[in-house]
């Protein structure tokens, strides 16, 4: 069957995780790491078929051609255009339904992992295997858009199925948990200020230059102590060190009194620790349960005590020979 004809009958798909970061938020800017986990109960699902006329977008947010597409999809409409120039198709004839269960502005991958879902089902579609080079390049190209000059932590913890270790102008690392880990994820119902953070921290660097650092450098050993957590299967240890970094990230005034009720919600239900996750000034938290029974009863809490939504997750055990997907 020659390929024209696979393309008009076919609807080809690609699929793409959500992801946290578990320590390290802002810190990660000033050369300090930062550790991200994949996040598998939230994603998306982009399906692309042949349907003539200009290239559409099918989704939540947006219904019509990309040329028409609002500002807020600029960072998918560039990724859907470089993907198409790589697998040298004409920008035509295609519907691309984008559907996300990663609400935004959660600080979980949600424009990252939206460009790679895109971008495997481009590559389905025509039936060519795409390098992992490629697949993190094209999402870049959203990213660029989405986020001014991007770590690349998103897309790498998106397309992994272990905790990521990112320090700038250092190799990416992978973690392998020497045991099962369970969170729950708790969302306040309210968008990350990502901005309003970043200004925060910003202000503070300049007020107090000496005592911010030390906060970040801090946050840096936390993060280190994180990864000996998790490579030694230290539970308690795990949860002091989210409760450490938690302290670290209030002095940096982006732990909101959404943030903070939900962590102490969590914190009085027996969690071993709990922390903002991501941007700050809304979002989510992250906390470590005990085991599963204490995860889905903290769960169920905080769903009582008013969380928007509550997640519960397993951040299993890697075993020394195990591969790494990635």
């Amino acid at each position: 069957m020659s390929i024209e004809k696979i393309r008009t009958e076919k609807v080809a798909v690609g699929v793409a995780h959500s992801k946290l970061i578990l320590v390290g938020e802002h810190a990660v800017v000033h050369g300090q790491p930062a550790i991200a986990v994949p996040f598998p109960l939230v994603g998306v699902e982009s399906e692309v078929e042949y349907v003539l006329g200009a290239v559409k977008i099918d989704s939540t947010f947006y219904h019509g051609p990309i040329d028409s597409a609002p500002a807020s999809l600029d960072g998918i409409v560039a990724c859907i255009k470089e993907t198409l120039r790589v697998l040298d198709l004409p920008c035509q004839d295609l519907l691309i339904r984008i559907r996300s269960s990663i609400p935004p502005g959660k600080g979980l991958g949600s424009s990252a992992s939206v460009a790679i879902a895109v971008v495997k089902s481009l590559f389905s579609y025509v039936e060519r295997e795409y390098t992992m080079d490629q697949l993190l390049h094209l999402a870049n190209v959203s990213e660029k858009h989405a986020h001014g000059s991007p770590s690349g932590i998103d897309s790498l913890t998106i397309t992994s199925d272990c905790p990521v270790w990112f320090e700038k102008e250092s190799p990416v690392g992978y973690i392998k948990p020497k045991s099962d880990f369970h969170f729950i994820v708790a969302d306040t119902g309210r968008m990350a200020d990502t901005r309003s953070a970043i200004d925060s921290v910003t202000r503070l660097l300049k007020k107090a230059p000496q005592k911010i650092q030390e906060k970040f450098e801090r946050l840096g050993e936390i993060t280190h102590q994180v990864r000996d957590a998790l490579e030694k299967a230290s539970k308690q240890l795990l949860g002091q060190l989210l409760n450490e970094a938690q302290k670290e990230l209030e002095a940096l005034g982006i732990s909101d009194a959404g943030l903070n009720r939900l962590i102490y919600y969590a914190l009085q239900e027996g969690a071993l620790g709990a922390k903002l996750t991501g941007s700050g000034n809304g979002g989510c938290i992250i906390a470590l349960a005990e085991n599963e029974l204490h995860s889905h009863q903290l769960m169920e809490k905080l769903k009582k005590l008013g969380a928007h939504a509550v997640w519960s997750f397993v951040l299993r055990k890697k075993e020394e020979n195990e591969e790494v997907m990635k």
